[in-house]
């Protein structure tokens, strides 16, 4: 490696590949890429296999607030859930403290795992919003994230808010983070879910996102019960997403989380739109919800990325995603559902790429393509402490393989986005 003020050049070479990678870093974007047949994979390989760059990795839906009880209390589902565990939890975050803490640890959390772009959910108070937003920013990860919005909730009366409120504090919410101007930090319209939203929010919040070209998060057909909620609540709308659709909710700039119970109009919808959905496999198994057919999602051409769906899903790892998300479609083709499955590569893909482009961040970051910013991971296959083990036999794939199924956080020995190196931590975080 070669380091001149602002210029990396990296040149490696190994006796296992039949090609040179050269690619030179200008600042915060590749502006050169030589001889480099997967894009999508890696841009150095070199030390015998030991050492390889990747693209960081994309969480398109992760709770943070969620993240302190994250490992525990999956024992009941969706609804039940939210209500003895997620909404009691969240209500404390008005406490700017408690919310400190927790923030602090899930980002430095989420980067040590590889994440280097997320989209979050903070919560209904608007002042500890913005402090994750601040948090974010100072650990330089790159993220959207979204002051929830939720009127309805009889069963913890204490953790709604007043419809005219929530409007007027997600704007001052989304006016503030702007007013910050982080360079990599944006603010997201966020409504929890339908059964949590009146239908006079869930408009204002569309409105809202189309006057100020926002993106727009929540949830979709996460359980049965769920949706047929939704139907009782909501019998003007044909099924859910038309609920969102004719709120302007679904967009272009839309990301819907799980949508494991779309029928084929709805997804023809979501693909017509220009929508994306949000696969949280962990999540889905964990709470017992369903599980979401990759394969007829990418069949519809609708955009798809993963999620840790921190907590529902108990891992704030990518790499988990990555691990649940070819169970979720091993168990499709053992019912017989699909002929084919998912392969690593896809879900590697999913994970990266595709998290890119179900977020609008596709022309920024995901890949190594020239112009792009250089948000990667150094993977070391051979850390001392590595969870897993190679040998002579092994070759290249076998290697990248090896780390998605076995390695952890101890084999991603740096972290960058747009080209600064965030993982190790500087002492100033």
């Amino acid at each position: 490696m070669l380091m001149c003020s602002s210029l990396l050049l990296h040149e490696h070479y190994t006796t296992t590949c039949s090609f040179t990678v050269t690619f030179i870093l200008f600042e915060t974007k590749l502006i050169s890429v030589e001889n480099f047949e997967a894009l999508w994979i890696i841009t150095i390989l070199f030390s015998f296999l030991s050492e390889f760059f990747m693209p960081g990795l994309v969480d398109t839906h992760i709770h943070a607030p969620q993240y302190s009880f994250t490992g525990t209390r999956v024992d009941l589902p969706l609804l039940q859930w939210l209500t003895s565990y997620t909404f009691p939890t969240e209500a404390k975050y008005q406490d700017s403290g408690f919310a400190e803490e927790v923030y602090t640890r899930v980002v430095r959390r989420t980067l040590k795992n590889g994440t280097t772009t997320a989209c979050y959910f903070a919560t209904i108070h608007t002042d500890s919003s913005l402090l994750l937003a601040e948090i974010i920013d100072k650990f330089g990860q790159r993220a959207f994230v979204g002051k929830v919005c939720m009127d309805m909730n009889d069963s913890v009366p204490q953790y709604r808010e007043i419809t005219a409120d929530s409007v007027q504090e997600t704007e001052r919410f989304v006016t503030e983070l702007l007013e910050k101007k982080y360079p990599r930090v944006q603010p997201i319209i966020t409504p929890r879910f339908g059964p949590s939203c009146t239908e006079d929010l869930l408009s204002a919040l569309g409105d809202l996102a189309q006057t100020h070209d926002l993106r727009v998060q929540s949830h979709i057909s996460e359980n049965e019960e769920e949706v047929k909620l939704v139907e009782n609540m909501f019998p003007a709308y044909q099924n859910y997403t038309e609920l969102y659709d004719k709120n302007k909710l679904l967009t272009s700039k839309t990301v819907m989380a799980h949508a494991c119970h779309l029928s084929e109009e709805e997804l023809k919808l979501f693909s017509l739109r220009g929508a994306a959905i949000s696969h949280c496999p962990n999540s889905n198994f964990s709470l017992r919800s369903g599980v979401l057919n990759v394969r007829k999602v990418l069949e519809h051409n609708v955009k798809l990325g993963l999620g840790t769906d921190v907590a529902g899903g108990y891992s704030a790892s990518m790499l988990d995603a990555i691990r649940k998300t070819m169970m979720a479609s091993n168990s499709l083709q053992i019912n017989k559902v699909n002929e084919t499955g998912v392969t690593f590569e896809e879900a590697f893909q999913l994970a990266t790429l595709g998290g890119s482009q179900a977020l609008g961040l596709d022309d920024v970051i995901g890949n190594f393509e020239v112009g792009k910013e250089f948000d990667a991971l150094l993977i070391n296959t051979k850390a001392s402490d590595s969870p897993f083990d190679l040998f002579s036999a092994d070759d290249f794939e076998d290697a990248l393989q090896k780390f998605l199924y076995l390695g952890d956080d101890r084999n991603i020995s740096e972290v960058y986005v747009a080209g600064k190196q965030v993982v190790p931590f500087s002492s100033s975080v």
